[in-house]
């Protein structure tokens, strides 16, 4: 009997071992979050926000104008504010902070960064019940703001925050991309811009811009640069293309579908073009805006959000003066396959809240997240570049729709092009549509741009794009994003989280130790009782 003692105490300290490594691994054992009841203004709340904006000081501005007004209305909750110039790198923090157990309580996002979030155990909190909450949820009545109610959230942009089931953003703003066009040196050329582009528009004009004179010098802007048709998002570009082909792509569950005749056929397109230099892309060539602006592209293809440096007049324009032209531009749809049925990508940042061991903390950063859905920020942000609001209470408020109407007033605030970007979102809401979040869908994203980039270097380079080139791309890129390693079942929002680590492999190696231990002094037991009934 002491040794079963000595043998179960063995096995107790093996299992509290378990029990630690698996704490340290990764998991914060927070509880899923809940609330009821009401918000404690008795107790002081010190939130962390963490935030993009694109070295826009008037953004930054609006973000700490936000807080401070907040605050004064919620004295004993501070937000601190940490700003960064790219979403990957709020990703990688967020993602080292889990391990941490520091995350901020707020942060602006995407989806499929916030999938990968969610493989912590309840590190993001769901928002269904905040949403819904009398008190404190959309229009709540205990709210010290004008908060927007459910129905004036316009339910395309909410629905883009669903993950597992459930809501774990709101969105902020949002974009679509656009077709930014010299409209002078179309019209030199002896085109009309139509309201709905084409692809084969775009391929027919573009390969005749490539043309040259005698010299090597361009035909139409009497230039040695010239880039007709420069591509900012390839990525974007080849989903955009297959959407509008009806063409396979992925499945919600998590089937990766990209690699078909479809696709093949586009990158095809894609090696023609180059081959004729009439297509580039950002990261061969650089920024589409720059080149516009400067007479040496006819058609530029950006985020709406970028509209404020496309143009002669352009005020986040980054070339020097003397490199400018003078020429107007136009804005347009990205191009189309079926201009009757157009379809554009959504896109823009989402806000999620970080769930914690103090309901109430959660609760006092969910009112503070909330509060950048009000008509003061919405509308504010919105101006300053090519977004738009994501409230219906905001796209339809006096304020705004005066601030639409003024467009070409001047060339900052009422900036032209700024406001006809927008309103190209506007106009087209119902053609926006979103790519499914699962299980590696940040890699496809990456995928599908990689393999544009990779046909458009290959033709510079004078390499031949045929069968075998187009096998061994496909291996290679399936390969560079472990996408032959996904899952036909992965679980929307989950992550190919990859081997064990090796506290994980000791925590089970423990286990397996306990049982087998517990199997053997069990045997002997039995052994032993067994020898002594035959004696």
């Amino acid at each position: 009997m002491k040794k079963f003692f000595s043998l179960l105490m063995c096995a107790c300290v093996l299992l509290s071992c378990a029990a630690m490594l698996s704490g340290c691994h990764g998991s914060q054992g927070l509880p899923v979050f809940a609330f009821a009841g009401e918000f404690d203004e008795t107790k002081q709340f010190e939130l962390t926000f963490w935030a993009k904006n694109d070295t826009n000081k008037t953004q930054t501005n609006i973000y700490n104008k936000a807080i401070e007004d907040f605050h004064k209305l919620y004295p004993n909750i501070t937000v601190n504010i940490r700003l960064y110039t790219d979403y990957g790198k709020i990703y990688n923090d967020v993602i080292t902070n889990i391990a941490t157990g520091t995350t901020p309580n707020v942060c602006i996002s995407y989806p499929d960064h916030i999938a990968t979030y969610l493989t912590g155990a309840n590190v993001v909190a769901p928002l269904d019940g905040l949403f819904a909450n009398e008190n404190y949820g959309f229009g709540g009545k205990a709210l010290k703001y004008e908060a927007p109610t459910r129905d004036e959230m316009i339910d395309k942009f909410l629905d883009e925050c669903v993950l597992q089931g459930l809501h774990y953003a709101i969105p902020y703003m949002r974009s679509t991309e656009a077709l930014y066009v010299n409209e002078t040196m179309l019209k030199k050329m002896g085109y009309t811009l139509p309201d709905k582009v084409t692809w084969d528009f775009i391929w027919e004009v573009s390969d005749k811009a490539a043309e040259k004179d005698a010299d090597g010098t361009y035909t139409v802007n009497g230039q040695k640069t010239m880039l007709p048709f420069i591509y900012k998002s390839t990525d974007n570009m080849m989903i955009q293309m297959l959407r509008q082909k009806g063409a396979d792509y992925s499945t919600p569950e998590g089937d990766v579908l990209i690699f078909n005749d479809e696709t093949k056929a586009l990158l095809y397109t894609v090696a023609e073009h180059t081959g004729k230099g009439a297509f580039s892309t950002f990261k061969i060539s650089s920024y589409p805006g720059n080149f516009l602006n400067a007479g040496q592209c006819l058609f530029a293809v950006d985020s709406t959000a970028g509209a404020t440096w496309m143009g002669k007049a352009a005020p986040h324009a980054d070339i020097a003066e003397d490199q400018f032209v003078d020429y107007e531009i136009a804005v347009r749809p990205i191009p189309q396959f079926d201009p009757d049925h157009p379809q554009m990508i959504s896109q823009g940042p989402s806000v999620c809240v970080f769930n914690k061991s103090d309901p109430q903390e959660v609760l006092a950063a969910w009112l503070f997240a909330q509060y950048l859905l009000t008509n003061e920020v919405q509308i504010a942000y919105a101006e300053t570049e090519g977004y738009i609001p994501v409230t219906r209470k905001a796209q339809e408020s006096a304020e705004y729709r005066e601030y639409l109407s003024r467009a070409g007033e001047d060339e900052d605030l009422h900036y032209s092009v700024k406001i006809d970007a927008a309103k190209l979102l506007l106009d087209n809401i119902d053609n926006t549509f979103v790519t499914p979040v699962f299980n590696g869908s940040a890699s496809l994203r990456d995928a599908s741009g990689q393999m544009i980039e990779n046909v458009a270097k290959s033709v510079r380079r004078k390499q031949t794009v045929d069968e075998d080139y187009m096998k061994k791309l496909f291996d290679d890129v399936k390969s560079l994003y472990r996408l032959d390693q996904l899952s036909a079942t992965a679980v929307p929002g989950a992550r190919d989280l990859g081997p064990l680590p090796k506290m994980s492999v000791v925590l089970l190696s423990c286990i397996a130790g306990v049982w087998v231990l517990l199997g053997v002094f069990t045997a002997v037991g039995y052994i032993k009782k067994k020898k002594a009934t035959k004696l």
